[in-house]
């Protein structure tokens, strides 16, 4: 049976601190389903394929719950990608902020591919992202902030890396890697959609990353 988020009626009176605690966790909690559902759904059937109904009818709520939350399909969509974009940023943060000191190529390659989100379900997602926000320049703005701020974390590393063993001349400088860095992972993914093949995607990006990032056989 549907539910809805909203809060009991308390004979007009307004409600106190432990009430408010409530509703926001109530509110917080049917967010996070919405949202769950949501991931399922557009892996399933695609952005731009799945009515509201559907969505609250997965999730287990009513359009009351869903609207309270979001104004629009497309409003859970972007909050759906901003979770996950957010995550995977956290993750390539995490995994090369490990050397405060420093930054030793392989075991930081290593740590990356191992840490990344490779699930072929948030890909399609992100496919679907890809296209819609490439329709529409509003969202491509917002996408693009997304991406400015993952590449400048993993630049400011590769120039931590640059300091110790000098970057290949043809990647330029640490931002300009941090671009093919993202390129690379970009297309390790696009193949993780067609093949499935996790395990062959991390092996594939990790050496993608080293042999990108290795210095140039001349200058060794």
């Amino acid at each position: 049976m549907a539910t809805t988020d909203t809060a009991p009626a308390t004979s007009g009176a307004a409600p106190d601190g432990r009430t408010r605690t409530r509703v926001t966790r109530r509110r917080a909690q049917t967010r996070a389903r919405l949202l769950e559902a949501a991931f399922a759904v557009f892996a399933d059937k695609g952005f731009g394929w799945v009515s509201i109904e559907e969505l609250c009818d997965a999730a287990g709520y009513t359009r009351g719950a869903f609207y309270s939350n979001f104004g629009s399909l497309e409003e859970l969509f972007f909050a759906l990608y901003e979770e996950r974009a957010e995550l995977i940023a956290a993750q390539v943060t995490h995994a090369l902020a490990q050397e405060p000191t420093g930054l030793d190529l392989e075991p930081a390659v290593e740590r990356v591919t191992a840490a990344l989100l490779l699930e072929r379900e948030w890909l399609l997602v992100k496919t679907d992202f890809l296209v819609h926000a490439a329709r529409d320049p509003r969202v491509a703005d917002a996408l693009l902030e997304h991406r400015r701020r993952l590449r400048e974390t993993i630049a400011q590393r590769l120039a931590v890396l640059a300091e110790a063993r000098r970057l290949p001349a043809v990647l330029g400088d640490a931002d300009s890697a941090a671009h093919a860095v993202i390129a690379a992972y970009d297309g390790v993914t696009t193949q993780l959609l067609l093949d499935r093949d996790v395990e062959h995607a991390r092996a594939w990006l990790r050496q993608l990353l080293l042999t990108l990032l290795s210095p140039d056989t001349a200058d060794r």
